[in-house]
């Protein structure tokens, strides 16, 4: 089904951009929003499973695949998808949506649920990588010497992350070694394991979306998020990680749970951090769960 996505998309206007998405299905929209270095086709196991009982749809971000490229040396920053996403679901009549986001896709989400709250229902987010709850944006000195007096086990991790995969990425792509990166950074975020096991289809989609994973590493970083903004969402949440899935990652829903003030959270057997490829049956029957819960809360949206 995955490539049979671009034959049978649309496309949608917004901000200036055309965006393509994949819909399956009636009742209220469920919105996927994919992460970095992929595009739509990543929800090829969540549609037609989702679509069976509401209007699942799954977008290409700004950049990807089948979507314009992104210009050479380019910045991608997150806020410009933030606004696509508002502007998309209003542009397609989808709101408000249930939203659920993978890894940058899901940060996305996120920022979508606490600047446009009347636009979602709720979010289901797998492994966001709010490195700015803990290091500011940019990241500071001082924030990271307190993460160590105040959470060392989140520390350690994040500096073994931009140590051990991050910086070598960013090196590499400098270095013009695009590909080589690519496998550092993903190493990182997945595990060496998970890494080795991915279908050959999951690799070349993440090759032919390099370059906007490209200027998202090399770019000025993620945007500010504070303490209060989390505490302040009212939008119920379901938290996703994956068994096997990188310590900080798993560091950094701990520290979004605490904050969020509606929210579950389950842990997904056999997977990393693409949850949703790893073990779709699973994430496909939390998803569903999750949003008939909210059906049966009489102060969700109708």
């Amino acid at each position: 089904m995955a490539e049979s996505m671009f034959e049978s998309s649309k496309t949608a206007a917004v901000n200036g951009t055309s965006l393509a998405y994949c819909e399956q299905g009636e009742g209220q929209p469920v919105v996927f929003v994919h992460g970095t270095a992929s595009d739509m086709r990543i929800w090829a196991p969540q549609l037609p499973v989702i679509g069976q009982s509401y209007r699942a749809i799954a977008y290409s971000r700004r950049f990807a695949r089948p979507n314009d490229d992104i210009a050479p040396d380019a910045d991608d920053q997150m806020m410009p998808h933030v606004e696509d996403l508002a502007a998309f679901l209003r542009q397609i009549g989808a709101d408000p949506a249930h939203l659920v986001g993978s890894s940058w896709g899901a940060f996305i989400c996120l920022l979508t649920a606490i600047r446009y709250p009347d636009l979602v229902r709720s979010l289901v987010l797998e492994e966001p990588p709010l490195l700015p709850l803990l290091t500011g944006a940019p990241p500071r000195l001082g924030r990271l010497l307190s993460l160590f007096a105040t959470r060392p086990r989140t520390a350690l991790a994040f500096l073994r992350f931009a140590a051990g995969a991050m910086v070598p990425a960013q090196k590499a792509f400098v270095r013009g070694e695009d590909e080589q990166a690519m496998e550092l950074f993903l190493i990182g975020v997945l595990g060496k394991e998970a890494y080795e096991q991915l279908p050959e289809a999951s690799r070349q989609m993440m090759r032919e979306n390099l370059s906007s994973a490209r200027a998202q590493l090399l770019g000025a970083g993620f945007p500010p998020l504070g303490d209060d903004q989390v505490r302040g969402m009212r939008a119920p949440t379901l938290l996703i990680t994956g068994e096997h899935s990188p310590a900080f990652l798993l560091r950094l829903t701990d520290r979004l749970e605490e904050l969020l003030p509606i929210v579950e959270r389950i842990e997904i057997p056999d997977a990393s951090h693409v949850v949703h490829e790893d073990n779709p049956t699973a994430v496909n029957e939390a998803i569903l769960a999750f949003i008939r819960r909210q059906a049966d809360n009489p102060t969700s949206s109708d």
